[in-house]
């Protein structure tokens, strides 16, 4: 019998071997002396007795017997010499008695380094054990800005209020989500019961993970479990049962596989054309019921221009298509209690097309999204890696190069405002290239900024103080507000002349979104990659704008025209280099074009622009919801929130 299975052993460790040598990877244990002849270690810490993870001890401490494994603990050498033999006899007492002695071990970066016990472990991780018993040292590495080391360091400060051991993250700021989705703070100490509650839980998950394929991703157990807490409550996952865990999983799956890739988002630039295929049975298709839309805003149109503006976008829509679709819109202000048992109501009322138009519905959306596959359902949001929920958004970038351009132009004294809303995606492409447009038409410009949804911030003493009189406000506002200071605009002598505005097209962004369904568009741009697909429209779609007032010369207007157009047709980018930012570091040179993905994320400020990025404890508390969900990395603090 101990034969048999040490010829299986070997077997697996031998093809190991030849899969590492094949890759020009090094196919023996890892060993600690060498690791750490590279690093600088503060000091040691003993940290007792206690079980640790099998597939987290994975190399051993000095080199003398590391050869005799190949790099997955499986033996090399035959089954005659001493070692096979005790192996082989280790492996019978486990069967009969079960091995109880401890092994000692290093523990370094969260990962465990073999004294004594290697045989005993290659036996447990053969016989496919969790666990194993172990005297624990941990080599505390010096602190450096590398981000393994900064997540190590989250660790240990997690591990000193759970001595939980087997949660190992890929992202900065994850140990502290963890305690977050918990319900716990960063000076909590927990239980016994909540910890074997949460082991539970983790077992359940990591169960599900595994026979799906999660190990053979690129990303860990723990990144996937974070992910799964995000839209799964943990009140709730932790009294679910095992089928109850792998059956979410299984809905979220496509997902959780995007978690590991490096370019998981796909752009559409511009509405998907026609082909004339399609043509020959639209007809057919349009024969059918009608399409059922509904929309879901979190705010009464009458008090948010956002959602405004999107009302208007449906109204467009019974009108344009009404022969075609039916629309309906819902208003759901308690997101946090109701938000998917609302979007479930309405997937059982038949709708075909859902539109979410804030991003703090993007969970809900997500959940519901996965738990229904035959219902399209869309967030307004930008950048989100989700292939189960389609994004999309507007280049509102170009419009505002164009309302910086006119700034330039207009301002008496060289210095101009701007009011953004929100640090969130986006939100710096928009400044930027306001602040990029306005040193185009006056190089001396300055742009002021300011944010709306900063703490205690009088944004017209702020004005005035400085003495801005050109500034850049919120782009809409509801139809029972009668301020004027929305777009650009002149504010001198308490009198307000509105310059410009830039607008949006929500009703010609959805005509085209559900035109291109009626097409089959929506399945021809389904990736076989399974990437997310962000549909970020512009200018030359037609679904942004700028409207010009009388206030402005003939010649402003040509410009600004001549521009639109060259924008429009790819002739001019308002992010062409070269590029300097606020601390004089050069961010492309002449001959480059900043790629999409480089303006989505942008987190940094042209050099033109005084003021900064918020951070979200700098922020107002409804706006640090939001900021959570969509915000750019600039805005949170080391370690602290991120988007979903």
């Amino acid at each position: 019998m101990s034969f048999e299975e040490y010829l299986k052993a070997q077997k697996l460790g031998l093809k190991a071997f030849k899969s590492a040598t094949s890759k020009g990877q090094y196919p023996y244990l890892p060993v600690l002396d060498e690791i750490l002849s590279h690093v600088d270690i503060d000091g040691e810490v003993s940290l007792g007795t206690i079980n640790i993870p099998l597939n987290q001890v994975v190399g051993t401490s000095t080199a003398g017997r590391t050869q005799a494994f190949a790099h997955n603990f499986m033996p090399l050498l035959d089954y005659r010499t001493e070692f096979g033999s005790k192996w082989a006899h280790l492996l019978d007492y486990q069967i009969s008695e079960g091995i109880h002695d401890t092994i000692k071990v290093f523990e370094y970066m969260n990962r465990y380094y073999v004294i004594e016990g290697n045989k005993r472990v290659s036996v447990l991780k053969y016989l496919q054990s969790p666990t194993i018993a172990a005297e624990v040292i941990r080599k505390v590495p010096r602190r450096t800005d590398d981000l393994e080391n900064q997540i190590y360091y989250e660790f240990m400060d997690f591990y000193k209020l759970t001595k939980i051991n087997y949660l190992q993250f890929t992202k900065l700021g994850s140990y502290e989500k963890l305690l977050c989705a918990v319900g716990k703070n960063t000076t909590d100490v927990w239980t016994e019961d909540e910890c074997m509650d949460f082991s539970s839980f983790h077992v359940s998950f990591y169960k599900a993970f595994k026979e799906k394929g999660g190990l053979k991703l690129d990303i860990t157990t723990g990144d996937a479990l974070l992910f799964y807490l995000s839209l799964y409550p943990y009140e709730q996952a932790k009294e679910m049962i095992g089928s109850e865990i792998k059956a979410n999983v299984e809905k979220i799956w496509s997902e959780i596989v995007l978690l590991g890739e490096q370019d998981s988002v796909e752009l559409l630039m511009d509405p998907t054309e026609e082909k004339p295929i399609v043509k020959k049975v639209l007809n057919k298709i349009i024969s059918t019921r009608k399409k059922k839309v509904a929309f879901v805003y979190d705010k009464n149109p009458s008090t948010s221009n956002w959602t405004y503006g999107h009302e208007l976008g449906r109204l467009h829509l019974d009108d344009a298509m009404g022969d075609l679709i039916d629309t309906e819109s819902f208003i759901i202000s308690d997101i946090d209690d109701h938000a998917e048992q609302i979007l479930e109501e309405i997937c059982d009322k038949g709708f075909d097309i859902i539109f979410t138009i804030t991003p703090k519905l993007i969970k809900a959306s997500l959940v519901v999204a996965a738990a229904h596959p035959d219902i399209k359902i869309l967030n307004c949001a930008l950048n989100s890696s989700h292939n189960t929920l389609r994004t999309y958004y507007t280049r509102m970038y170009e419009a505002k190069f164009l309302t910086g351009m006119i700034a330039g132009a207009m301002c008496e004294n060289d210095r101009i405002g701007y009011t953004a809303d929100y640090p969130i995606f986006g939100a710096a492409a928009n400044i930027n290239a306001f602040a990029l447009g306005a040193k185009m038409t006056n190089p001396r410009a300055k742009v002021y900024l300011t944010w709306s949804s900063v703490k205690d911030l009088d944004i017209p003493a702020y004005y005035k103080e400085h003495q801005i009189t050109c500034i850049s406000s919120q782009d809409m506002i509801t139809p029972d507000t009668d301020n004027r200071q929305y777009g650009l605009y002149m504010d001198t002598d308490d009198t307000q002349i509105n310059l410009a505005v830039s607008i949006y097209h929500w009703g010609a962004f959805y005509e085209e979104l559900i035109n291109s369904i009626f097409r089959g568009s929506w399945k021809v741009e389904e990736s076989s990659e399974s990437k997310a697909l962000n549909y970020w429209w512009g200018l030359s779609a037609g679904v942004i704008d700028v409207i010009c007032s009388n206030h402005l010369s003939v010649d402003t207007q040509k410009l600004v025209n001549l521009i639109k157009h060259d924008i429009s047709n790819g002739l001019f980018h308002p992010f062409t280099g070269p590029l300097t930012d606020q601390n004089g570091n050069m961010i492309c040179d002449e001959t480059d074009i900043l790629k999409p993905e480089e303006i989505i994320t942008m987190d940094w400020l042209v050099d033109n622009v005084i003021g900064t990025i918020p951070t979200i404890n700098e922020l107002q508390e409804d706006a640090q919801s939001i900021v959570e969900l969509r915000g750019l990395d600039a805005t949170t603090d080391k370690g602290g929130a991120s988007v979903l």
